[in-house]
């Protein structure tokens, strides 16, 4: 996470201020954003396999726009009417994977109330990233179909959470194409970060996870196992069997000897 404000610049500078971040994913928070600020995407690792990028910007972004360097060229990624505009994501490729310059230009403003321009940005390998364009990113982690043996097997490897549970609601948002299954939770195997949480009321652990509308997800009796990945502190749903039909397929693969992956049931 990067903080810092425009008003911490001598008056007089006409220098763009330059921050470098290193890390796969994280936040900006631009307060009283005042003339530019070039924003390096330059994360630490040896294999640059980061090909597309997708930024999302807070619900009270605003004051400035955003732009990505290409070729010395400035070219508009989100504009300050885009970035409020709730739950819109701007993805686009990244024509050199190991360092991505962002540019935002602050606006102009006769006052200096407080405004904030803050954005979330992930930069995606081309295995998770199927176009720029999110709603597709988001269908490589949906599929809208059951998922075979060996994808549900290495999803147990590699999901950002592995729970157990039964669905309480689902509820569908047609503006914005996704739907949200609530999820009581039995047991948690692993979670990235604290999507699934404990009711202090019930004692009852609890998390939404989402979904593409077109999967046309609907509620359903039972225990079942909730796999998939992160985006933008979201729950994106994955595989997604009966809890029932992962045990037996689980145990089959383990006595064979073609489990990916060891997998603690207790």
């Amino acid at each position: 996470c990067c903080l810092g404000s425009g008003l911490s610049w001598e008056p007089s500078s006409r220098a763009v201020e330059q921050v470098h971040l290193r890390c796969t994913e994280g936040s900006l928070e631009w307060m009283y954003p005042a003339r530019a600020l070039r924003v390096v995407l330059e994360p630490n690792l040896s294999s640059a396999r980061h090909t597309t990028v997708c930024i999302k910007p807070a619900s009270d972004f605003q004051g400035a726009s955003i732009y990505v360097e290409r070729a010395g060229q400035l070219h508009l990624v989100m504009s300050e009417a885009e970035g409020a505009q709730p739950h819109h994501v701007s993805c686009f490729s990244a024509h050199t994977p190991q360092r991505v310059a962002l540019f935002l230009q602050a606006s102009l403003q006769r006052d200096f109330s407080r405004r904030t321009a803050s954005f979330q940005y992930e930069l995606l390998s081309n295995q998770s990233a199927a176009s720029p364009d999110f709603k597709k990113m988001a269908l490589v982690e949906a599929m809208c179909r059951p998922c075979d043996n060996v994808e549900l097997l290495m999803a147990i490897c590699s999901s950002d959470f592995v729970v157990k549970g039964s669905i309480r609601n689902v509820s569908h948002d047609s503006e914005n194409h996704v739907s949200q299954v609530d999820v009581s939770v039995h047991k948690v195997y692993r979670q990235k970060n604290r999507i699934f949480q404990q009711d202090e009321a019930s004692g009852e652990w609890r998390g939404p996870v989402r979904t593409l509308l077109q999967c046309k997800v609907k509620k359903g009796g039972g225990d079942f196992l909730f796999t998939g990945n992160e985006h933008f502190g979201e729950a994106w749903l994955g595989c997604a069997p009966r809890f029932k039909d992962f045990m037996f397929i689980y145990w089959a693969a383990r006595e064979r000897g073609a489990n990916p992956c060891e997998f603690q049931l207790n």
